[in-house]
């Protein structure tokens, strides 16, 4: 008798069994590797009202990378990690920090809720579009798309050494504007509002007050944002120079006693030791709304992160 075959049975299904795993397996992993579409993201569209959260920071200049703008408390009072711009406005308490209502287009103004929806500056709006919700990015632009240029009536050019009268003359009423609470009676001392040093009222009568100015030589003029140093003081003439210098450009915020496109605000934009000059830019304020001096022909970055399209 012939001895029995092997059975094929056995092994033909243990192949078809691994070729079966493999062909699972290989399924399984390009699953996993291309999985299947969902529904995409929603994204800002022009006509869109939303919320964002972001930090405004100069791009490009003497503050560039200092913030000037934020929605985040957090970094409105960390001043290490986010330097402050000069005119940066510090808003209080965490409860004024929330996410700015934008509507996403060139006009309009919207409310949903008790949220009022405005527009923004062109560039800030523009560089949302696309954005998902949670997608955070950097968006710059430049002044043209930001608060515009340079406003030229707000410029102002000034001397670096000026002169000033000892003896001051003035009317009685221009008196009591100047020095408010100061009596108009010969041999009054008081201090000069403007410049911090000693005044006397020299003469006075019905219509006409004369003021002596009493500086000391050395004597810093207080609270202008630079040196302001008497340097020289005549029979007739106080001599005043300021110690602004080419470094100082972009960098000191300053007050006046007189007003400038509805302002007393100024940065300190140019100093020119050659021609003996330095520039100053007013912030703009008026009825139809303002721009500081600082935002005026800049260069922004905004690090943006949309948090609700309604």
């Amino acid at each position: 008798m012939a001895p029995p075959r092997p059975s094929l049975v056995l092994p033909i299904v243990l192949i078809v069994l691994v070729i079966a795993g493999a062909g699972v397996g290989t399924g399984l992993l390009y699953e996993y590797n291309h999985p299947k579409s969902g529904t995409p993201l929603p994204t800002v569209q022009i006509g869109d009202n939303i919320t964002v959260n972001y930090i405004g920071e100069f791009g490009a200049g003497p503050q560039q990378g200092r913030v000037f703008d934020t929605s985040f408390y957090s970094v409105a009072t960390n001043n290490v990690s986010y330097p402050k711009s000069l005119e940066f406005a510090y808003r209080g308490s965490a409860s004024q920090y929330t996410p700015l209502a934008v509507h996403v287009g060139p006009s309009g103004s919207y409310t949903i809720g008790s949220l009022s929806f405005g527009t923004v500056v062109p560039g800030f709006w523009q560089g949302l579009l696309g954005l998902s919700v949670n997608h955070t990015t950097a968006i710059t632009f430049p002044s043209s798309e930001g608060y515009g240029p340079v406003i030229s009536a707000c410029t102002v050019v000034r001397p670096l050494v000026t002169n000033l009268p000892v003896f001051l003359p003035l009317t009685l009423a221009a008196f009591q504007k100047s020095y408010p609470n100061v009596n108009a009676t010969a041999g009054v001392v008081f201090t000069d509002p403007a410049y911090g040093w000693t005044d006397v009222v020299f003469s006075a009568n019905a219509t006409a007050v004369v003021v002596e100015n009493m500086p000391p030589i050395g004597w810093h003029v207080p609270g202008v944002g630079w040196a302001d140093v008497v340097t020289g003081v005549s029979s007739t003439s106080i001599t005043l120079t300021n110690e602004l210098t080419t470094s100082n450009a972009g960098l000191v915020l300053g007050h006046s006693n007189s007003t400038v496109c509805g302002s007393t605000r100024f940065i300190v934009t140019g100093v020119d030791p050659a021609a003996g000059t330095y520039t100053v830019q007013y912030d703009y304020s008026s009825s139809g709304g303002s721009v500081n001096a600082e935002l005026q022909g800049a260069t922004f970055t905004f690090i943006v992160t949309v948090v609700k399209i309604y």
